[in-house]
């Protein structure tokens, strides 16, 4: 969802909501990887029945991560995305039912921000490409030292959408693993597997919602079904909440920021190809063992808990005095209704409402203030009351002036203080640093310290390469001559104070003066802010897209060919008269096929992906929709300071004369061109121990054509269609491999058949309430915690975790001795722990168990206090056999723990040694000489 820094605000206002996993990691035995059995109990003393997978937000970052070099092909991209869903697997274990959705055919909505995205990521990727050539020609003329130029093919990834082979491979890959896990994976094993990749119409996530929305209209659903959905888009905290379902946990990826990126030329960390030098790569380790790779840390994931939030809007939103009856699932409806004018993916957000200044509380006072006069609700069940939607928004405009007023003087109040900054900065900055090796190592390093060698020379060379820098150097007030030598005429004029601030573009807008409404429409939509008629236009595709994205997240759809069909949106003021305006949609609409769809949004630089004929349309001047595809195009920054956060200028395409073309280059598709063209549906895999695998296999004996009901005691309540598919995976027939470095499945019992979920009339209404019978999850505020205090005056303290019963682990000074003692000697003096600090000074004789055995002790030390710790017992196929000798203080430390919390498992004994945290090869040579 288009809404920056929404998690950001989201998790700093309501920090509870948020907690890190914990993942049981795999174990080796003599070389040999040990698989987790993930059918064994959660390790964060949780059960979840459903995992939804929004496949997206997996298949981005595996096929072409920042953070770690790209995989070198397809089939490294496929095996990639493999263990990553193994890996979100083994943290969410679910007992019932997986659903993976890719992203088929988008709304109309959304295909003009893709389009937009799809022709910046080209327009970047050429002017990376480009700029990066050209500094290393220029370093190599300068005689720079650069690693040689890798010929290789630059991924496009817009491949990553409908239509392309790519994602046809991708459907199959997943076919492919779905059918070896129901065969070798314990945890599978009573599993039901949904996939609707991306000939399925539908966003991902909208279809994982329209799944959600049509079980709970079953008579068989259990209400207290537990939700996990997995994706990084901040709407998915909106749909969870639409769906008032009282147990629904996202998983998500922990962000992270400032992670070390090495630079495209000569592959080294801190700094970035503008600032390239091409000088010599230093040494990585003693025996330069780490060159060829970066110092990063394994990704982390973190759940946000939908209930822990329903709390803190509960307490917010709850009004006294009210002249009608209060409802809290209402009042959640009309929090993500207010949540859109911030930002969404189908419309610009109102320029007087920016989420990192406060508004949505903004909105939500004005909610509270003029809800009393509204006389109910803004919205039910995803249909929006606009009489008093209209409220809201003149209380809005009212302040709109000293909204824009006061940005402009918080952003001169930044400007101001980041010139005192680097002011400050040239001040302090030291006049000598060392280099080589006597040069400042950042923490953290991986490499172990390394001796100095010959000392006195390499301290006699830094200061000649001091005194000689100093001396051929200019004064920064030197004057030149034109032949570029030192004028001895004295110093030319300093230059201005702020002279090293990056410049910024001309602002003609000017919101904070008067006059900004004319100047807005005559900027932005070239007419005149007199022009009601045309303003009123504006307003009413506005208010249009806000009903439609209101019903496209509580009832699915109500149209596939609406857009809002301007780039800006309109003044809080504006919305005058808005309750007469229509919110009906057209019936009976379709949605694009996939490679309209392309056509539709792709660049031509990427027409490499569609048929030839279809291509020459994107670059053909005799075409009759060249102008769909300009080669470049403006990006207005609209008062922000980087591209990325600018409007894409891009002319919309008419759906009219786009369908018009293509009927002449139709008859030119091949037979796989048009198999790929065509809208497919979901597919169900079940395998050979699970209740409805004979009843599938008896419809495939009987070739029953026609669709049958799912038996719903056959499958934890699922209800739909069954429909026999025609490349079905069968029980005793081969799964051939689509990535040749993995098996065929020579052996399957696994089997799959075409799904649809149950149908209901085009006018049937969803009802946004929670379902009878649902048990409302036991509180984790309590009203203390909104105070910041407890009853004893104790500093306020969060649940940390699922479970509310568990006990922080003690540690007592026999504790600290026996760390202290199995340390091994490289990381202190000899039977001593240095980074230990006293109990009293912490006040408190908590200390927070080890998440994972990466963790190392010192972390655990230096923050002593109670923290998320829910691993249940370890499974004892994954017990690793003890030490006989010198292990006697390791199992008094493991009995301690033990006793003091029944949950805490062995964790202190994973791989590399003593404690569990990774060991170098010194390490474990030398831990076997340590008592």
């Amino acid at each position: 969802m288009g809404v920056p820094a929404f998690f950001r605000w989201l998790s700093r206002k309501y920090p509870s909501i948020i907690v890190n996993c914990v993942e049981e990691k795999a174990k080796e035995c003599n070389g040999v990887k040990v698989p987790i059995d993930t059918s064994k109990p959660n390790p964060n003393e949780v059960e979840f029945d459903n995992l939804y997978l929004d496949m997206n937000g997996i298949i981005h970052p595996c096929t072409h991560p920042e953070d770690k070099p790209a995989p070198k092909n397809e089939d490294e991209m496929m095996v990639a995305i493999f263990e990553y869903i193994d890996r979100i697997f083994n943290i969410v274990r679910p007992r019932r039912l997986l659903y993976m959705a890719i992203d088929g055919v988008a709304p109309r909505a959304k295909m003009n921000q893709q389009r937009s995205r799809r022709f910046r990521a080209s327009k970047e990727g050429m002017e990376a490409a480009e700029e990066k050539q050209k500094i290393r020609q220029e370093i190599l003329a300068k005689g720079g030292i650069l690693p040689p130029e890798e010929v290789k093919e630059r991924f496009d990834s817009n491949c990553i959408t409908p239509g392309t082979e790519f994602m046809d491979n991708l459907a199959k890959c997943l076919r492919y693993y779905i059918a070896d896990r129901l065969n070798s994976d314990p945890g599978w094993k009573n599993l039901t597997v949904i996939l609707s990749d991306a000939s399925a119409p539908g966003e991902g996530e909208h279809k994982i919602m329209d799944y959600i929305r049509r079980q709970r209209a079953q008579p068989n659903h259990d209400p207290n079904t537990h939700h996990c959905l997995c994706g990084a888009d901040a709407d998915l905290i909106m749909l969870g909440l639409a769906t008032h379902e009282p147990n629904f946990t996202i998983i998500r990826e922990e962000f992270k920021p400032n992670k070390p990126k090495p630079c495209a030329l000569c592959n080294q960390l801190g700094h970035e190809v503008k600032d390239c030098q091409g000088l010599p790569r230093e040494k990585q380790g003693k025996h330069d063992q780490f060159a060829d790779s970066l110092p990063m840390s394994e990704q982390e994931f973190i759940f946000i808990r939908l209930c822990v939030l329903r709390e803190y809007l509960e307490r917010e939103l709850t009004m006294a005095s009210l002249p009608f009856t209060f409802d809290f699932e209402r009042s959640v409806d009309d929090w993500v209704f207010m949540c859109f004018f911030v930002g969404n993916d189908f419309l610009p957000h109102l320029p007087s409402l920016e989420i990192r200044e406060g508004a949505i509380d903004r909105l939500v006072n004005i909610y509270k203030n003029v809800v009393h006069k509204t006389g109910g609700y803004l919205t039910e069940s995803g249909f929006v009351n606009l009489q008093r939607v209209q409220m809201i928004m003149l209380a809005v405009g009212e302040v709109e002036d000293s909204i824009f007023k006061k940005r402009k003087d918080d952003d001169d109040n930044f400007k101001r203080r980041q010139k005192e900054k680097r002011k400050r900065m040239k001040r302090d900055q030291p006049s000598f640093i060392p280099g080589g090796q006597f040069s400042p190592q950042a923490l953290g390093n991986r490499s172990s310290p390394q001796a100095i060698s010959n000392p006195r020379q390499v301290a006699f060379e830094m200061r000649m390469h001091d005194r000689q820098n100093s001396t051929t150097s200019p004064s920064p007030n030197t004057s030149f001559n034109s032949d570029g030598s030192p004028s001895p005429a004295g110093g030319i004029k300093r230059k201005a104070e702020d002279s090293d601030s990056e410049p910024e573009p001309e602002d003609n807008i000017r919101l904070w003066e008067t006059g900004w409404k004319q100047r807005y429409y005559k900027n932005k939509f070239d007419v005149d802010a007199s022009d009601e008629k045309f303003r009123r236009k504006v307003v009413q595709s506005y208010v249009e897209g806000l009903c439609w994205v209101l019903r496209y997240y509580y009832q699915g759809c109500a149209s596939w060919n609406w857009y809002y069909p301007f780039h800006y949106a309109p003044f809080a003021s504006d919305f005058e008269g808005i309750a007469d305006m229509p919110s009906d949609f057209e019936k009976g609409s379709k949605p694009f096929k996939p490679l309209e769809q392309l056509m539709g949004v792709f660049p031509a630089a990427s027409g490499n992906f569609l048929p030839p004929t279809w291509r020459k349309l994107m670059t053909d001047p005799e075409s009759s929709i060249i102008d769909f595809y300009p080669e470049d195009f403006a990006i207005d920054l609209n008062g922000k300071k980087y591209a990325w956060q600018g409007v894409a200028l891009l002319p919309f395409v008419d759906e009219r004369r786009l369908r018009a073309a293509l009927e002449e280059v139709y008859p030119d598709l091949t037979p796989e061109e048009s198999r790929r063209n065509s809208l497919g549906g979901d597919v169900l895999f079940v395998g050979k121990h699970h209740p409805l695998c004979d009843f599938i296999v008896e419809q495939y004996k009987t070739k029953n054509k026609e669709p049958v009901d799912i038996p719903p005691e056959l499958c934890h309540g699922i209800q739909g269609k069954l429909t026999l598919n025609e490349n079905a995976v069968l029980p005793d027939q081969i799964v051939e491999s689509p990535v040749p470095m993995l098996r065929d499945l020579t052996q399957n019992s696994a089997v799959s058949i075409s799904f649809k979920d149950p149908q209901f009339d085009e006018d049937f209404v969803f009802k946004a309430v929670v379902l009878p019978g649902a048990k409302k999850p036991a509180p984790v505020l309590k009203p203390g915690d909104w105070e910041k205090t407890n009853n004893d005056g104790r500093p306020w303290r969060p649940q940390l975790g699922f479970n509310r019963d568990r006990k922080p682990v003690h540690l007592d000074q026999s504790a600290f001795r026996t760390l202290g003692h199995t340390m091994p000697r490289e990381r202190g003096m000899p039977g001593m722990y240095p980074n230990a600090v006293p109990l009293g000074t912490y006040g408190a004789p908590y200390a927070r168990p080890l998440m994972s055995p990466q963790q190392q002790i010192p972390k655990l030390l230096s923050n002593l206090r109670p923290q998320e710790s829910w691993r249940g017992p370890t499974p004892l196929f994954q017990t690793t056999p003890q030490r006989t000798a010198g292990a006697a203080p390791l199992l008094a430390w493991n009995r301690m723990l033990q006793s003091q919390n029944q949950y805490q498992p062995n964790q202190f004994q994973g791989l590399g040694g003593p404690m569990g945290y990774p060991q170098r090869p010194e390490d474990r040579m030398d831990r076997g000489r340590q008592v």
